[in-house]
């Protein structure tokens, strides 16, 4: 097997409880997001962009629409001879198996898939993220400082932190401490869950807390805290572009309004980093005579008979006469039928939606107060 000095390992099981129903069928990193691209699109091209060209998917939780959805990894330039896209579910052996505890449980499983292109570096990577990131720079940050562990840290407002996990360093960077959520923080640096590591230090760590009982088996829990507690090199890399944890449906529905803004804080046209999906063929849009689209993103495949104001429109979505669509985000295939009014809300994949009004309470920014209008019978498509 051909070597490679960096090998990025994308954790992708999540089951994502708190999107309520929009993981009810699929995994947290395939619920689609700004209409044509789904959430796992964006870690994956943030590895084309960085030049990694061996990735492994840890996938556990309702894998199908997922592992179809990646594939060869031919969107994201995932599929050389040599290296490529991984999909790398939990599995049995000799010993027996079990699903992945913890998310260092999770690598733990996989170091033999790691150690065959005997990488210098590790980026561990998480599935739910929006952000673009050149991972590149960040291996260069952890080789210039000698570090064990580079951590991506992002500042958040104070009032934030006690959400995070938080990283407190010296003048020079280097991490001293790591609090978990901490009800009086002392820094604002927020872990964003994308760390690159010396490989053979990380694996050492990961071979003891497999035999630990007392362990969780979790990064921010037990591998940060125990390589700091044994004087490991561990360094914060700062991150100052466009990052959102949308692991709520809050800051879902949140991320996707503000790709609505002017300018937008997270530009989707960004011809020097795109972002890359694998996005079957539609028809192209149609939008009827007495239609009306007002400030929003509308993708192939949609028939628009109807009003839309600052809406999020997914492919395939139609929308009938005298319907209305507002501050609103209709996934992949759903309908909106004749005359039915949907304000402040998600709608998710393959939903129809015949009668009546739909109508959430944005203002007060809660995730009861957003509308999700889901169905346990409709299996998402590709």
């Amino acid at each position: 097997m051909k070597k490679h000095e960096t090998v990025a390992m994308l954790l992708a099981g999540g089951q994502g409880s708190r999107l309520g129903g929009l993981t009810h069928k699929l995994a947290k990193p395939a619920v689609s997001f700004g209409g044509k691209y789904r959430i796992i699109d964006f870690p994956l091209s943030n590895c084309r962009y960085s030049n990694i060209s061996v990735v492994g998917v840890l996938t556990q939780y309702k894998p199908l629409i997922l592992n179809a959805y990646i594939s060869t990894g031919a969107p994201w330039a995932l599929d050389s001879l040599d290296g490529g896209v991984s999909i790398l579910p939990p599995y049995m052996d000799m010993d027996g198996g079990n699903w992945y505890k913890g998310t260092a449980d999770a690598i733990y499983q996989n170091i033999e898939f790691v150690d065959q292109y005997s990488p210098k570096n590790v980026v561990i990577l998480s599935g739910d993220h929006i952000y673009k990131m050149n991972y590149d720079d960040m291996v260069t940050f952890r080789k210039e400082n000698e570090a064990d562990a580079a951590i991506a840290v992002f500042n958040v407002p104070m009032k934030e932190a006690p959400r995070f996990g938080i990283m407190n360093t010296d003048s020079e960077g280097r991490i001293v401490s790591f609090d978990e959520k901490p009800a009086q923080p002392k820094s604002t640096m927020a872990s964003m869950g994308v760390y690159v590591f010396n490989w053979p230090v990380l694996k050492d760590a990961l071979e003891r807390d497999a035999v630990d009982p007392d362990s969780e088996h979790d990064f921010g829990k037990n591998i940060i805290p125990m390589m700091l507690a044994e004087g490991k090199r561990l360094f914060a890399y700062e991150f100052k572009g466009y990052w959102k944890d949308i692991g709520t449906v809050d800051s879902y529905y949140e991320a996707n309004m503000e790709l609505l803004e002017e300018p937008p804080p997270f530009n989707l046209d960004d011809h020097d980093f795109p972002i890359y999906s694998n996005n079957s063929n539609a028809m192209p849009q149609i939008i009827g005579h007495d239609a009306e689209v007002t400030n929003s993103l509308i993708c192939d495949g949609c028939i628009i008979e109807g009003k839309v104001t600052h809406s999020v429109i997914s492919k395939n979505v139609y929308i009938g006469k005298g319907a209305e669509v507002e501050n609103s985000i209709i996934m992949h295939n759903a309908r909106i039928e004749d005359d039915v009014r949907v304000v402040d809300a998600v709608v998710s994949e393959g939903m129809v939606v015949t009668q009546g009004i739909l109508k959430g309470n944005i203002n007060k920014k809660s995730d009861e107060d957003i509308r999700l209008l889901y169905s346990s019978h409709t299996q998402p498509q590709i």
